[in-house]
């Protein structure tokens, strides 16, 4: 089997190789422009495009294919106009489609929704010309929103909110979406008389039927929508002043928590609160954030991982406050070294890293095309087991060149003394630089060295990230190294693992073969990582060789895998996957992977991965499946299962057999009005969990929520449960 795999990388890398036609394309001298025109009436955003000032506008219509080949004839044409008045700039698009709302592709009404397995249109705007940074407000044929934070189109934050409209109507020959985006929400700088107002725009369409992806003005198909080098230059507006712009978002909230062992009720909150948040735009490129008795009631909670590695597992921060401008701090967009990681804020130092309240918290941002300024600080409150601390981070990015940046860093934590445990006060700091390269635009460099220095410990570390990669149509190379020294001890940051040198080298060939008509694209490839110490470079730790000669969309963009997976192991430390006590010694085995999800942007959809092989001194046999239902829109079910079947690992040559059901259920009256539920059930802890929210978003931005959370594990005798209630309601005004 193994030398049939390896036949089909080969010829997969020869069709590569002789093609020698990367179609990639330089940014043009001179953007294309384009222009928006002011109203005379009043615009009434609702869908429709029947106010006369839409037909005084130059249509754009150009748009450029880059899915599912690049460039030829669009099968789903779109155009645009543009309006602006006083207070708004106004987005009236119309995409045409040949089925009109037979045509349509969704699958849920939720807000930030999954933009590959819908129909969408998006609006990107770099209001400051900086060509690093941009802001996409993003819509579908049934208006729902999402809005994105994109920084050197490489990383993005999906959960940035902004205060903006849209409303969209679907037709028998596609679907009309109208925008309309407040001057306040787009930071711009002032308008200096006799100079024109010009700012970088793209679009992109997303027609999910047929995989066709097209954007204006044209951009490779190796880059986003998000590459604003490459963006139209948008000319005709006359944009007020930027004035006083604060935004405030109170809240008042109620919550119940009650813990029992057995039938015994152990713990008992009952608790109203109130609090809230300001934004305040200080001018075009400054914004200050202030957070009060900060509550995140409404995130959403993490799901359960059995992990079978001997890495720590990442989880996402979900928390909105933090959310905001994450992408401009050092480290940001990779789960191995983060000088800063958000997450380690209102977190107890208790044994089960309880949650600590945050009493107040501040945010500076200061942003032009040449660099940025940011800092942050929270104060988190004393708990019966933790301190109360403190956490600031502080930033500085200076811009050079088209798409090249420096930065510095340094965050600062300090735990006040705790006499009740006998804690003395302590303090942690980590100074960082990091730098991002585009010598071309296939071509991508970053670094990252950072430093500890730990009062607690009394210890000094290092960490540090290095990135090559090149990027065109036709192929990917990289080569990734990350290092972290046993002292490297961030208090407020996250490490995949201590004293460890990584290094991932390899790359992918990106086919679309004509003899295989059902085939979109073809990516077979390879990558090998290595790990070793830091401390003493020959000790050995693991080595991966990861190959996977089928990587295939097709052209419902359906997707099938088939690899394997060469390791290599030095177990030197205690080391228990799942409570199984591996022996130390050195192991060498081979794992399988069989991965398929057929087109999930289909009313049912399924999903199945198999893993199979020796594990360690043993066998795993690992299956993870879905199956996804979405009759229409307005209902959305889903149901995941996983199995990990381990025979003869460790010590004691033990089986183990575990299972993790997850259940999700999503109604929507409308984008606005939803009730979500999730529940998941463990056997490897035996528990169970219950998350039910409803959320209405009764004004842009301001919300109803009502949450039920409720958690049981049988594996403690008495079995324990902790069951939450909260109600809140956020209120969001503009001035």
């Amino acid at each position: 089997m193994q030398r049939l795999l390896f036949l089909i990388l080969w010829l997969g890398v020869w069709e590569a190789t002789a093609q020698q036609n990367t179609d990639n394309f330089p940014p043009p001298e001179t953007p294309v422009t384009i222009k928006a025109f002011r109203a005379k009436g009043t615009i009434t955003v609702d869908g429709r495009l029947d106010e006369s000032d839409w037909d005084l506008t130059q249509p754009i219509t150009e748009f450029f294919r880059v899915e599912p080949v690049q460039g030829g004839t669009i099968k789903n044409p779109s155009e645009v106009r543009i309006l602006f008045d006083d207070k708004n700039i106004y987005f009236g698009v119309f995409a045409l489609d040949s089925l009109g709302k037979k045509g349509v592709r969704m699958q849920d009404l939720s807000r930030d929704f999954n933009g590959l397995e819908n129909d969408v249109f998006g609006i990107q705007i770099d209001a400051q010309n900086t060509k690093q940074y941009a802001v996409s407000f993003q819509t579908t044929p049934y208006g729902n929103q999402q809005d994105v934070q994109n920084f050197n189109d490489n990383i993005r934050d999906e959960d940035w909110n902004a205060l903006w409209r849209v409303r969209t109507q679907r037709t028998d020959s596609g679907y009309y979406a109208e925008f309309a985006i407040p001057f306040k929400s787009i930071r711009y700088d002032k308008p200096v008389e006799g100079i024109p107002v010009e700012w970088g725009v793209t679009f992109f369409r997303l027609a999910r039927k047929d995989y066709e992806k097209t954007v204006f003005p044209d951009i490779p198909q190796s880059f986003s929508e998000n590459r604003m080098t490459y963006a139209a230059k948008l000319t005709g507006l006359e944009v007020p002043p930027p004035s006083a712009n604060i935004r405030i978002e109170p809240y008042a909230l109620y919550q119940y928590d009650e813990n029992k062992e057995g039938s015994v009720l152990v713990d008992k909150l009952n608790n109203p609160k109130i609090g809230g948040d300001v934004k305040w735009a200080i001018s075009p490129n400054a914004v200050l954030d202030l957070t009060i008795n900060t509550d995140f009631a409404q995130a959403d909670v993490d799901q359960a991982v059995n992990n079978l590695e001997r890495f720590n597992i990442f989880f996402p921060e979900r928390r909105q406050f933090f959310l905001e401008n994450s992408g401009i701090w050092a480290g940001a967009g990779n789960n191995f070294v983060r000088p800063f990681f958000s997450r380690t804020i209102g977190l107890s130092n208790a044994f089960n890293a309880a949650p600590a309240p945050l009493d107040l918290g501040a945010r500076y941002t200061d942003r032009n095309e040449n660099r940025t300024l940011a800092a942050l600080a929270v104060r988190q409150r004393e708990t019966d087991d933790s301190p109360g601390a403190i956490f600031g981070v502080g930033r500085y990015i200076q811009n050079y060149g088209q798409e090249n940046n420096f930065g510095a860093m340094v965050t600062y934590r300090r735990d006040d003394a705790l006499g009740s445990l006998d804690l003395e006060s302590q303090n942690n700091t980590t100074i960082s630089v990091d730098g991002f390269i585009r010598p071309k635009s296939e071509i991508t460099l970053s670094y990252l060295l950072s430093t500890s220095i730990d009062s607690e410990t009394d210890s000094q570390g290092y960490s540090g990230r290095l990135f090559a990669g090149a990027f065109t149509n036709n192929y990917y190379l990289g080569y990734v190294n990350y290092f972290i020294s046993e002292n490297y001890n961030p208090d407020m940051g996250f490490v995949f693992q201590k004293d460890v040198m990584y290094h991932t080298t390899g790359g992918y060939a990106i086919l679309r073969p004509k003899w295989l008509p059902f085939v979109r694209r073809w990516d077979p490839g390879a990558f090998f990582d290595y790990f070793h110490d830091f401390e003493d470079f020959g000790n050995f730790q693991q080595a991966r060789l990861y190959i996977f000669p089928i990587f295939t969309w097709f052209k419902d963009n359906s997707f099938l895998e088939v690899s394997l997976t060469p390791t290599w192991q030095n177990i030197n430390f205690n080391f228990a996957p799942l409570g199984l006590e591996i022996e130390e010694g050195r192991y060498s085995y081979t794992q399988y992977r069989l991965r398929y999800n057929s087109d999930r942007s289909k009313k049912f959809s399924g999903s199945i991965q198999y893993d199979f092989g020796n594990f360690y001194n043993g066998i795993r046999n690992s299956v993870i499946a879905g199956l996804r239902y979405a009759p229409i829109p307005h209902i959305a079910m889903n149901i995941d299962y996983e199995n990990n079947n381990l025979n003869g690992v460790g010590i004691l040559s033990e089986d183990l057999n575990t299972d993790l059901y997850t259940g999700t259920l999503r109604l929507a009256l409308n984008p606005r009005v939803q009730l979500s539920t999730f529940y998941q059930y463990n056997s490897f802890d035996e528990q169970g969990r219950w998350n039910v929210r409803f959320s209405w978003e009764y004004m842009p931005l301001s919300f109803i929520y009502v949450v039920l959370n409720d958690t049981q594990t049988d594996f403690f005798d008495p079995v324990q449960r902790s069951t939450q209630f909260i109600s809140k309601i956020t209120f969001l005004k503009q001035f």
